[in-house]
Formats: C-alpha cells, sequence, structure tokens
C-alpha cells in the first residue's frame, strides 16, 4: 500500500482536536509555577517585583480557568476559533509578566514556545500562522520594550546586548522549528483518523451494493419479455417438430432452461425490489436489525419498547430513516455491551412526543468511573474494561475506536450520547424512570442514544414500510 506523502503544513489536519480540559490543566499548572517564581523572587532573591501588577495578570488566568471549568462541559472541544483565542489569550498573559519582569532577560521567556506549539499540533494551517506570527512579534516588542528586573538594593539586573540578540534569535528559531517538527508529527499521526474514514467508505459501498438492487430489478422486468417470446417461439417449434424427435427433445431443453431463467429473474427481482423498497423502518426493527450479528454470541439480548417486552402488537411504534450509519453506531453499542456484559443485555426503545431513545444496559462491571468524561475518545483506555471483568482478549482494545467511530456516526444523525454506570446515582437521569425500570437486570454500563423526535422520525405509510414486529 503506498504511504500518503504528507506536507509539513498540510491543510487537511483537523482542528477541534483539543479539549478544555487539557488548556485548563495546563493553565493551572501555569498559575502555580508563575505564583512561585514570584513568591520566590520577591523573599528569596530579593527582588524588588511590581507584586500588584503580577499577581493582577495571575488573578486573570484563574478567573478564566473557573469559567471555563465550571462552564463548560469537561470533554468539550475547542472549536478553530475558540482554540486560537485562548491560546492568544494565554500568549498575552505570558508576555504582560514578561514585560513586567525583565522581557528577554527573564529566563523564562522560554514558555512562550508552549502556545505555539500546541496551535502547531491542533490548529490548522493558517491558525498555526496566526498564532507564531504573534509570538514572533511579541518576543521582537519584549526585545525593546520592558520592565528592568532590579533588587531591592536598586541594583538593575540586564543581559549584554550580544546576548540578548542571541536570546531573540533563538526564540524565533525555536518557534519557526518546533512548529515544524510538531506540525509533522501530528499529520501523520492524523493518520489514524483514517480508520474512521474507511469505516464509512466501507458503509457508502454498502449502500452502493444495496442500490444495485433496484438494477436489478429493472433488469427482470425488462427481461421479462423477451423472455416470453421465447417461450412462445419454443412452444410453437416444440408442436411443429413432433415428427422429429431428436430436435424436439433441443426445442423441449430450451423452453425449460427458459423457464428456470425466469425464474431466477423473477426471485433477483424480488429480492431487488425489496432492498430498493425498504426506505423507511420502525424503531424496534432498526434495533433488532443492529443486534442481528450479536444474537448468537453466547449473551442473551432483550428488547423492549416504552416498557414493554411484548410490543408486536404496539400500533405507535415511530419509523425512521433506514440509515446505515444509525444501524452500524447502534450496532457497535451492542457489540460493546455483548463484549463486557456477563450473561444478558438489555436494548429498550423508548419514544415519547418530543424524543425517540435507545438505551443499551448491560450486566458486566460498569465503564471505570475515572474515564466515564472521556468516553467516545479514540483509543481510550486501552484494555481496561476487559481487564476489569477478568476477560482476557489479547489485541482488543476496550472503549476505543469501536466507541469513537459508533458516537461520532450517531452524532452525525443528530443524536446526544450519554454513558452512565447502573451503580451511579445519576444513572435514572439519562432517561424515563418507568422505562428504566424495567431493565431491572442492568447492573453495568448503559448507553443513553436521543434523537428530536421530529427531525428523525419518517411519516408512516406506503409500501416502503416493514414489518415493525420482532419474532
Amino acid at each position: 500500500m503506498q504511504q500518503p506523502q504528507l506536507s509539513i503544513f498540510d491543510n487537511t489536519a483537523r482542528s477541534e482536536w483539543v479539549r478544555v480540559r487539557t488548556l485548563t490543566m495546563l493553565r493551572w499548572m501555569a498559575v502555580a509555577g508563575q505564583t512561585l517564581a514570584v513568591f520566590v523572587g520577591v523573599y528569596f532573591l530579593d527582588l524588588d517585583l511590581q507584586v500588584g501588577l503580577c499577581m493582577l495578570a495571575i488573578g486573570i488566568s484563574v478567573i478564566f480557568n473557573l469559567i471555563a471549568t465550571f462552564v463548560l462541559p469537561e470533554s468539550k472541544r475547542l472549536s478553530q476559533k475558540q482554540a486560537i483565542l485562548t491560546l492568544l489569550f494565554d500568549l498575552g498573559q505570558l508576555v504582560f509578566l514578561l514585560y513586567l519582569n525583565g522581557g528577554l532577560n527573564n529566563p523564562f521567556a522560554l514558555l512562550i514556545l508552549a502556545p505555539v506549539t500546541i496551535s502547531a499540533t491542533a490548529l490548522r494551517r493558517n491558525a498555526s500562522f496566526l498564532v507564531a506570527g504573534t509570538a514572533v512579534a511579541a518576543i521582537t516588542f519584549l526585545a525593546f520594550y520592558f520592565q528592568p528586573i532590579q533588587t531591592f538594593s536598586g541594583q538593575i539586573l540586564h543581559l549584554p546586548e550580544l546576548y540578548l540578540a542571541g536570546i531573540w534569535a533563538a526564540l524565533v528559531i525555536g518557534i519557526l522549528f518546533l512548529s515544524a517538527y510538531a506540525r509533522r508529527v501530528t499529520v501523520e499521526t492524523f493518520t489514524m483518523s483514517q480508520a474512521l474514514a474507511a469505516t464509512q467508505m466501507a458503509m457508502a459501498r454498502e449502500h452502493e451494493l444495496s442500490m444495485l438492487g433496484g438494477v436489478v430489478a429493472a433488469a427482470a422486468h425488462e427481461m421479462g419479455t423477451p423472455l416470453a417470446t421465447i417461450k412462445l417461439a419454443a412452444s410453437e417449434l416444440e408442436y411443429d417438430l413432433a415428427d422429429q424427435p431428436e430436435l424436439q427433445q433441443d426445442v423441449i431443453l430450451i423452453g425449460e432452461q427458459t423457464d428456470r431463467l425466469r425464474q431466477i429473474l423473477r426471485d433477483m427481482g424480488d429480492a431487488g425490489k425489496e432492498d430498493m423498497l425498504i426506505k423507511k423502518i420502525p424503531i424496534t426493527g432498526l434495533v433488532q436489525a443492529a443486534a442481528e450479528p450479536h444474537e448468537n454470541r453466547g449473551k442473551e439480548i432483550f428488547f423492549i419498547a416504552n416498557g414493554e417486552t411484548d410490543f408486536s402488537a404496539m400500533a405507535d411504534i415511530p419509523f425512521v430513516a433506514n440509515n446505515l450509519e444509525i444501524i452500524h453506531g447502534i450496532r457497535n453499542l451492542i457489540q460493546n455491551a455483548v463484549d463486557f456484559s456477563t450473561t444478558s443485555v438489555w436494548v429498550q426503545s423508548v419514544w415519547t412526543e418530543k424524543s425517540i431513545r435507545i438505551l443499551i444496559g448491560d450486566d458486566g462491571k460498569g465503564y471505570p468511573v475515572e474515564l466515564l468524561g472521556r468516553i467516545g475518545e479514540p483509543y481510550l483506555g486501552k484494555g481496561k474494561r476487559s481487564k476489569q471483568n477478568g476477560q482476557a482478549r489479547a489485541g482488543y482494545e476496550g472503549m476505543g475506536l469501536g466507541l469513537f467511530i459508533a458516537k461520532t456516526m450517531l452524532e452525525r444523525t443528530g443524536a446526544q450520547l450519554t454513558f452512565a454506570n447502573a451503580a451511579m446515582d445519576g444513572y435514572v437521569n439519562i432517561g424515563q424512570n418507568r422505562y428504566l425500570r424495567s431493565m431491572v437486570g442492568v447492573s453495568g454500563a448503559i448507553v443513553n442514544v436521543r434523537w428530536d423526535r421530529s427531525k428523525i422520525e419518517k411519516t408512516k405509510g406506503g409500501a416502503i414500510e416493514v414489518n415493525p414486529q420482532v419474532e
């Protein structure tokens, strides 16, 4: 397989990689380090620092962090615009502190590389250029404009101009080199996401193959007339050749093979019409279609609809699009539940006037509590859940790419996903209590997939429905 050629500043690299939690943790570390540096400088190095302004700059970072922590979800990923503004804020706060404390004479000027490196790894090319250019401009500014560092005795601490110019050049080269290096490594790592692209391509191919059913149905219909003509001609020849048995047997064989071909085309046409016409499906039928590959894997799967186990006679089951993304996403979630369950999995379809839900639970050990806020990220917690359940499956990556793909595909259809454990206090909050009580055996993980009913429901009626009963 030919390896793709990767440009250092490949514009195909994605933004929305940076989580709020990541930048928040880094900012808390910066706040702690800056506070410690001011404390040591004043009380141990006898430096006459502008403590009030320094604490003001550090306090602004603290307020920014508190707002980000309490307002935004832990797992939220910043858009490119949000990430740029956040990195520029951190860069500006650091530049202000350096301005107050010696500019490039301050050894902590090296930290200006941090926001630049993050932008090179997480943002697109133009955004990376913007942050790097701002950093170079800030370094140039600090080379000429700054408040000198002095001791309480009045001694000014500064470097020779030649050495200061060397620091400026080193920082500029460092920005350019680290940006290029980090960008190259990130673009290479980005190829991991091709797993998702490959899955989407496979689904698109499956969809195209299903559409071939329509072509087969049309071909069967069009070929019916010439085959009927051949059959009629063969019947007349069979009568006319009654006095020539050898030729008559050949004509009879032609007639038999014509009948056989017509039957084959009829069967193919029926199958093609069925594939072509199933455009919408009851939510219960969709769930069963998604679970079908996992029904014979040694675990019992219970199907429930609005709290009822017998829903074959329900007349109000909503119809949804026979969407491959929904089926594939639900199938991955059911696979995960089957993999980590002890004996049973529960799959419940729930609908109200405003929403349609699919609840998937199992009787396993559940998700590791420390990872609940991060579920849905690729290659998260490799093998942890399988070890937790005492299952040894070499090479299996629990809660990794499968859940990432499922979450991504379902969210593309407008779904909202919630992951929880049955033992958690908040378990009943992810659905409606009367429906969750029908899943009495659930003791492990539970996933809630929710859509707005108005956005996913298809009008019932016509020949394009499928049987809503689950046998």
